[in-house]
């Protein structure tokens, strides 16, 4: 593989376990870096890397969440953790909404709504929620400061909010499942956690469909290059989803969620300026 490429992948895997999990949005990222950065692959590689990167991202949750997210116990024997399971009941039932309308409507969908305009307003009108329920909120006490508490109907709202994120590019799956929980009365850091626990079969299920696609359009082969260049990207997006994870869930014990609100404002306007005023 060329060093060039190596460079490229790596980059990319920046970008995907920087904004992956601060809610400022995957896409609005990657269709800027896209202008000026482009592997030199096949349009169905390139597709398919994009979500499949995921997996080392996806990865950094369950090396950190091992805990609190596996149910089985081994000391002194086999024991299962029900609390630990009743989650992963809600977090499926949550994750329905969105995996409906990929599994039946996702190339339709990108074909409707991937495009700068539609990555610019998701970016700056969450952005603007952001900003405005956390101004709402201040001073007031979280109903929900824990994920035991999570119920099912929670549960089942804050999937409604990640299948707008699953329609409209630029939304930001975390950022709209945040927005989601932040409105129900949902704590920050328990919010995040959440949401971080959401990705985990939503990712999965993501990249499993695009590289059903991938094999059906190049009869399930990959050179050596683009292997490679999967594998770097994926291993990178790993280690710096865990340096993003660790400071996002430093930095919301403390502070509240409006500057990633101003920051995707910023990001919403410098995305229509660059595709309608500046190419």
């Amino acid at each position: 593989m060329e060093f060039l490429e190596i460079i490229k992948a790596i980059i990319l895997g920046i970008v995907e376990g920087i904004t992956e999990w601060l809610p400022i949005s995957s896409t609005g990222h990657m269709i800027l870096v896209d202008q000026f950065l482009k592997l030199n692959v096949s349009k169905d590689f390139m597709d398919m890397f994009l979500v499949v990167i995921q997996l080392g991202a996806i990865l950094a949750v369950i090396v950190l969440y091992w805990e609190k997210i596996f149910p089985f116990k081994f000391s002194n024997g086999i024991k299962i953790e029900k609390d630990t399971v009743i989650m992963w009941v809600k977090i499926v039932i949550a994750c329905i909404p969105a995996a409906v309308i990929g599994l039946l409507f996702d190339d339709q969908l990108n074909e409707l709504f991937y495009n700068p305009t539609t990555v610019a307003v998701m970016l700056i009108l969450f952005g603007i929620l952001f900003i405005v329920i956390e101004n709402y909120n201040k001073g007031k006490r979280s109903k929900i400061n824990s994920l035991s508490e999570i119920t099912y109907n929670v549960a089942i709202m804050i999937g409604l909010f990640q299948l707008i994120a699953a329609v409209f590019p630029g939304t930001s799956r975390s950022g709209a499942t945040i927005v989601g929980a932040l409105l129900i009365g949902v704590s920050r850091t328990v919010a995040a956690e959440f949401t971080f626990f959401l990705a985990i079969p939503v990712m999965f299920g993501a990249s499993a469909l695009k590289l059903l696609k991938f094999g059906l359009a190049t009869g399930f082969t990959m050179t050596g290059n683009e292997l490679s260049i999967l594998l770097v990207g994926m291993i990178v997006a790993f280690i710096v989803s865990i340096l993003a994870i660790k400071f996002l869930m430093s930095y919301i014990k403390n502070n509240d969620f409006k500057a990633f609100g101003w920051y995707r404002i910023i990001l919403g306007i410098i995305v229509i300026g660059y595709f309608y005023l500046i190419k």
